[in-house]
């Protein structure tokens, strides 16, 4: 049997999750122009057969576009037209509508050349033929990307052993944070250190709501997230979908329906306590968009993201108080990644331009933080200052963290701390394992589309899980839950075989 152990990287997200732990967070709709990409791709194909530079449709996840955004594209344009011969149309679908979106592209069969995809996504969309086996494309074409990724980072995106994504090489590991306010911790005298727990939430929320009053609420929640990491303690199998997985830590590797577990049913109860008392907004299942401040959020991070949040929220500080991890599971890995169109034209020059994006520190700080001089200034080679908040690409979702200048208030050696949050990072029990769905996509469509229809109300605490869990369970049943958790046993005993 395969032991669990300490995973060490020379160098290393969100996952990470789609998480909050981001740089770049900020408002709300994007750009949406199916038209425009399948035009787009059709001048690809004409102005390449006449020598001219292509332009790769890249769809990405982020906020509301600022006037300034097609300008600032086009000095990246400009900048990778002469470094590697190619531009990019950059399509941002918004985070409350990515979802929908993406399935739309997807499904649709809509041309894109690059796609930002996550554990949430990748393997039904892998099985579904929508991304290029990039497996021996990498080696051959992009020989700097695949030796500067590690190979256990790489290796955690592979599905039925090969690789159909290129990983974002930062916190692979995933470290989780509670944040909040600096104003209302010094206010309400919060002890920080003596919170560890979510129960242990419930004190500092019932004083600042009723400093606050009525219309104040602690825990703002949108109805994608809930409470980011909720459920973290189990291990998703890089399924993405929380109401089956393998508890971390568990050495015996056992398949569980979640929702049953009794740490998450008291969690949830005290959720939906918290729902009734006000603690939370009553529009959370319907909230499509975080509020630029929160009083209080979860998020995967590391030491200095809170510098960004202060920036978009305007205030003086958050705070941020360490909760889980470090710790490695393939979905953490597979947490934020790229993947080429299986029907990209250009498949090659989209990896090379994912090289450029993974080695090339002025093009890597373009996409990050906008047009210079107008979203930001270098203070020195390594560091930035932010000029706006209103840039709206999620540097999580683009690249390495390790070629990026820091924000001018955050650690200068905050790359240097990841990497060592990273180095320090326990496995999860199945760490390697990814499930095969490949003889179960009905079935996980149809628990998907069951979780879908009850998660916004569940982990925004606006239905009461006594009643809603054995429902859920139920319907879960009937669509096909079982032979899931059967089939995932088998895999990951067979897997971890000795």
């Amino acid at each position: 049997m395969r032991a669990r152990f300490k995973t060490w990287l020379k160098a290393p997200l969100l996952i990470g999750a789609i998480s909050m732990a981001i740089i770049g967070l900020a408002g709300c709709s994007g750009t949406d122009n199916n038209n425009a990409a399948n035009n787009t791709s059709a001048e690809n194909q004409e102005t390449n057969a006449t020598g001219e530079v292509p332009t790769l449709v890249w769809w990405t996840i982020g906020g509301q576009v600022p006037a300034n955004f097609d300008q600032a594209i086009e000095k990246i344009n400009e900048y990778t037209a002469e470094k590697i011969g190619v531009k990019i149309d950059l399509r941002v679908a918004s985070w409350g509508d990515w979802d929908t979106k993406i399935n739309t592209i997807v499904n649709s069969g809509e041309a894109f050349d690059i796609m930002f995809t996550n554990n949430g996504k990748y393997s039904q969309q892998v099985n579904m033929g929508a991304f290029t086996d990039i497996t021996d494309l990498v080696p051959n074409t992009v020989p700097d990307l695949n030796s500067y990724i590690p190979e256990m980072v790489w290796d955690g995106t592979r599905i039925g052993g090969k690789i159909y994504a290129v990983p974002t090489y930062k916190d692979s590991s995933l470290t989780q944070y509670w944040v909040f306010d600096d104003a209302l911790v010094q206010k309400y005298n919060i002890d920080l250190a003596g919170i560890k727990t979510l129960q242990d939430l419930d004190k500092p929320f019932r004083d600042i709501k009723a400093g606050e009053g009525k219309g104040f609420y602690p825990l703002s929640l949108t109805q994608g997230e809930g409470i980011s990491g909720f459920f973290n303690d189990y291990d998703d199998m890089t399924l993405g979908f929380q109401p089956i997985g393998v508890k971390a830590e568990d050495e015996s590797r056992t398949v569980v329906s979640v929702l049953e577990q009794s740490d998450i049913q008291e969690k949830l109860k005290l959720m939906h306590q918290w729902y009734n008392d006000g603690i939370i907004n009553p529009d959370a299942p319907t909230k499509i968009e975080a509020d630029p401040y929160r009083p209080f959020f979860s998020a995967q991070a590391f030491p200095g993201a809170e510098v960004n949040w202060q920036i978009s929220a305007g205030i003086e500080k958050y705070d941020m108080v360490q909760i889980l991890g470090p710790i490695y599971t393939t979905s953490t890995i597979q947490g934020s990644m790229n993947a080429i169109s299986a029907n990209s034209k250009y498949k090659e020059e989209a990896l090379k331009y994912l090289e450029l994006v993974n080695t090339d520190s002025k093009l890597r700080n373009m996409l990050a933080y906008g047009e210079e001089g107008v979203d930001f200034d270098y203070v020195n080679d390594n560091t930035v200052e932010r000029k706006t908040d209103s840039w709206p690409l999620a540097a999580y979702t683009q690249g390495t963290f390790f070629n990026m200048a820091v924000t001018k208030g955050a650690p200068e050696d905050q790359w240097d701390q990841v990497r060592k949050l990273n180095e320090a990072a326990t496995s999860s029990s199945i760490l390697g394992f990814a499930l095969d769905i490949s003889e179960l996509g009905t079935e996980v469509a149809n628990v998907k589309a069951v979780w879908n229809k009850y998660s916004y109300e569940l982990i925004t605490g606006a239905s009461d899980p006594e009643k809603r869990i054995p429902q859920i369970i139920e319907e879960l049943k009937k669509a096909g839950m079982d032979k899931i958790m059967e089939a995932a046993q088998e895999q990951i005993n067979t897997y971890f075989k000795s």
